[in-house]
C-alpha cells in the first residue's frame, strides 16, 4: 500500500476527478483535487506532492501552462499528463518540456497504476543515486562513519572540537552502534594520528592476564613470564588507547588504571620502576556505569576520570534515515562476493529493513545484508532473501490494525499515527516544520505527539 504517497489530480471534469480519487484512494494513495492549472498551482504552494496527474485541455489555465509554471517553481514531483483524443502531439511536447509521462484517455485502472508504479520506481532509483553520490562525495561520510542523522552530525561536531586535546573520552551506546569507529575518528582527526591507535576489549581478557596486557610485565614476574613484555599503554605511547567495554574491568585493575590516568605513568607487573607515558585514553561501554557505581561494580573516582567528555551514540532504531545509506554501503561491500553480483535492494526488502527494530544495531544490519547477498540468486535482494525475523516484524506492522487479539480502535489509531509521524520525519530528514506540513497538522500538535509517543 502506498499510504504515504500524496497525489494531486488536476482535471476540469468532475466525473474524472471523482473516478481517479476513488480509484487511487483504494490503491492506498492520498488524493487532492484541482479543477484547473491555476488551482493546481495554488495547491502546490500549500502541500508537497509525490506525483501530479494533470489533464491537458482545461479552461482558465491548461495543462501545458501549468507544467511550465510548476517547473518554474522548481516542483520536483513527477508530472503525468492526461491527454484526450487528438492531443497526443501536445502531450509529447509536454514531455519535452519536462513532464514525466502521459497517458491517453480513456484509460483503464491498471494503466494509471502502472504509470505511477514506474514513476515510483524512478524516484526510488533517483533517491538511491543521490544518496550514493552524497556518500561518494563525503557528504554523509565522516572518518569511516556513514550518517545523515542529526544526532550523529552533532557527534561529528563534538569530535572535531575535542580531537586535538588529551581529554579522556567516554563513548556510550548499545552493542553494535559503532563505538570503536567513533574512537578511531577521534584519533584520526587529532594531532596523534601519526601514532598508534591501540584497541583492547576489557571483557574479553581474563582478569589474571588483563593487568599484564595493559601495563606489561618483567621476566620472572609470574610462571609464564619468560621474557619482558611491553603493555598496551607503552605500545600506544604518543597515540591513543581504546578501552572497549571498560564496564567489564575488574575492580582490582580499575585501581591501577586510575593511578595511570592521574600520574601519567605505568609500572610493569613485577617491575620496580615507573615509566612516564603520553597516551590519550578513550573508553567505551554499553553498560550503565552510573548504576554500576551505585552498586559498587565500578569505582566512582575512575568514572569521573574517564567521563570528562561523553559521546552518546543513538541506536539504529533512532537513525531510521541512515538505514538505506548503510544498507547500500554494505551491499557494495558484499554484493560482489558471489556469482550473483548483487547490486539492488528491492522496495519490499527495504520496507522490511525500515520496519525492523535492530537490537543489534549497525552490526546486525551489516550481517543481514551479508547474509542476503549470499542467499540472493537474482542479483536483487528481495524480502525472500532476508531472515524470517525481519519478515515477521514487517508483517506485524502491516497487520497491526487487523489483529484479532487487539480490537482497540484507539491503540490501532495510535500505532498508525506513530508510524506516519516517523515516516514524515524520515522523509524530511528530521525537519519537524516540513513534517507537520506533510502530516497536515500544526507544528505544536506534532511536537506534542512526538513527546506523547516517545519518538526520537
Amino acid at each position: 500500500m502506498n499510504i504515504y504517497q500524496h497525489i494531486l489530480v488536476i482535471d476540469d471534469e468532475e466525473n474524472m476527478r471523482h473516478m481517479l480519487s476513488v480509484m487511487l484512494t483504494r490503491q492506498g494513495y492520498r488524493v487532492d483535487q484541482a479543477t484547473d492549472g491555476g488551482e493546481g498551482l495554488a495547491r502546490l504552494m500549500e502541500n508537497a506532492y509525490d506525483y501530479i496527474l494533470c489533464d491537458i485541455r482545461m479552461p482558465e489555465m491548461d495543462g501545458k501552462t501549468f507544467l511550465v509554471r510548476a517547473l518554474e517553481h522548481h516542483v520536483t514531483a513527477p508530472i503525468i499528463m492526461m491527454s484526450g483524443y487528438g492531443s497526443v502531439e501536445t502531450a509529447i511536447e509536454c514531455m519535452k518540456l519536462g513532464a514525466y509521462d502521459f497517458i491517453s484517455k480513456p484509460f483503464k485502472k491498471d494503466e494509471i497504476v502502472m504509470v505511477l508504479k514506474k514513476a515510483e520506481e524512478r524516484e526510488r532509483l533517483k533517491e538511491e543515486n543521490s544518496q550514493l553520490r552524497a556518500v561518494a562525495a563525503g557528504q554523509f561520510f565522516y572518518s569511516g562513519i556513514i550518517s545523515r542523522n542529526q544526532k550523529m552530525m552533532d557527534i561529528f561536531s563534538h569530535i572535531k572540537k575535542v580531537a586535538d586535546l588529551k581529554t579522556t573520552i567516554l563513548v556510550l551506546g548499545e552493542s553494535g552502534t559503532g563505538k570503536e569507529l567513533v574512537a578511531r575518528a577521534v584519533h584520526q582527526n587529532g594531532r596523534r594520528n601519526n601514532k598508534d591507535f591501540v584497541a583492547v576489549n576489557c571483557g574479553a581478557i581474563p582478569e589474571n592476564l588483563l593487568e599484564s596486557e595493559l601495563f606489561g610485565h618483567t621476566r620472572g614476574s609470574f610462571t609464564d613470564a619468560t621474557s619482558d613484555k611491553i603493555g598496551l599503554f607503552e605500545q600506544a605511547d604518543g597515540g591513543t588507547l581504546f578501552l572497549d567495554e571498560i564496564g567489564e574491568m575488574p575492580l582490582a585493575i580499575q585501581v591501577k588504571l586510575l593511578r595511570v590516568l592521574q600520574e601519567g605513568e605505568i609500572r610493569r607487573v613485577g617491575g620496580a620502576a615507573s615509566k612516564k607515558i603520553d597516551v590519550r585514553v578513550i573508553s567505551a561501554t554499553s553498560r550503565d556505569l552510573s548504576s554500576d557505581v551505585e552498586n559498587g561494580r565500578f569505582r566512582e573516582d575512575l568514572f569521573f576520570r574517564i567521563n570528562v567528555f561523553c559521546l552518546m551514540l543513538p541506536p539504529l532504531r533512532e537513525r531510521v534515515e541512515d538505514i538505506p545509506l548503510l544498507a547500500e554501503h554494505f551491499l557494495r561491500r558484499y554484493g560482489g562476493d558471489n556469482d550473483s553480483n548483487v547490486t539492488v535492494i528491492e522496495p519490499d526488502a527495504m520496507r522490511c529493513l525500515l520496519a525492523h527494530r535492530w537490537p543489534g544495531n549497525v552490526r546486525e544490519l551489516e550481517n543481514v545484508i551479508e547474509r542476503a547477498c549470499i542467499m540472493c540468486e537474482s542479483g536483487r535482494i528481495t524480502s525472500a532473501c532476508l531472515p524470517s525475523s525481519l519478515l515477521m516484524q514487517e508483517q506485524h506492522n502491516r497487520d497491526v490494525t487487523g489483529s484479532d487479539e487487539n480490537l482497540s480502535i484507539k491503540q490501532a489509531e495510535d500505532s498508525i499515527e506513530r508510524d506516519l509521524i516517523r515516516k514524515a520525519l524520515v522523509r524530511t530528514c528530521g525537519n519537524r516544520t516540513q513534517a507537520a506540513k506533510i502530516l497536515e497538522i500544526s507544528h505544536r500538535s506534532l511536537l506534542y505527539k512526538i513527546k506523547e509517543f516517545g519518538i526520537e
